[in-house]
């Protein structure tokens, strides 16, 4: 069924990204107390790596179309 809405729906983007941001850095503020810095830069070259690889494979699928 297809409800027409009236008035438009939020946009949280960007709500979410700073959310996301914050997680991130007590996540990696714990980590850094309990562990120390080495694990918070392995755990953050790791993330960026991820991130990249994620970002080649949907620029990849929107060139060539979804496989």
């Amino acid at each position: 069924m297809h409800e027409n809405h009236s008035k438009p729906v939020a946009d949280y983007k960007s709500t979410c990204l700073i959310m996301g941001f914050i997680n991130l850095l007590w996540v990696f503020g714990a980590l850094w107390a309990f562990y120390g810095l080495p694990v918070v830069l392995v755990l953050a070259a790791t993330l960026n790596h991820l991130i990249t690889r994620l970002d080649l494979k949907l620029a990849r699928a929107q060139y060539y179309g979804p496989r």
